[in-house]
């Protein structure tokens, strides 16, 4: 009884420790696979994909309480809405063949060098893509049968 109330809390010291130690990598990974997608294979989605599992991965190693304590899902929904209004919104302005108006503090030039590029795209779309998956996993695992439910 006293083993299976530990087991609730997450795994083992190994793993937590290795989930601490890996984390910033994998984070870093996702996103360098989802900024460098226009010259290699990537993208947002597959970056995207990465750094959803690295929620999950912490999710797995520290139990649900302490990931969902960590991210809330309000946090989840404002980087989704914000993330797709941005995309929308740079993705209109590029069909449109224009620049985007967003030249109050730097020349129009400087701007759309900065805003018009293959960068901001494809973190909106791992932003969208990891924050999406990530709130479907955690969707599943609260509606999940608990262990108690199963005896």
């Amino acid at each position: 009884m006293n083993m299976h109330a530990k087991e609730e809390k997450g795994m083992t010291l190994i793993v937590k420790t290795v989930t601490r130690l890996t984390l910033g990598f994998i984070l870093l990974y996702g996103i360098y696979i989802a900024l460098s997608g226009h010259a290699s294979p990537g993208g947002g989605f597959a970056g995207g994909v990465i750094v959803a599992l690295s929620f999950v991965h912490i999710m797995l190693a520290f139990g649900k309480e302490v990931a969902l304590k960590r991210l809330h899902s309000n946090m989840l929904r404002f980087s989704i809405g914000i993330s797709a209004l941005v995309f929308l919104y740079i993705v209109m302005v590029k069909f449109s063949g224009g620049c985007m108006p967003v030249n109050v503090f730097f020349a129009r030039s400087i701007s759309c060098e900065i805003f018009n590029n293959e960068v901001t795209i494809p973190l909106c779309q791992m932003v969208i893509v990891s924050a999406g998956m990530f709130t479907t996993f955690v969707a599943l695992v609260l509606l999940s049968k608990t262990d108690k439910d199963a005896e």
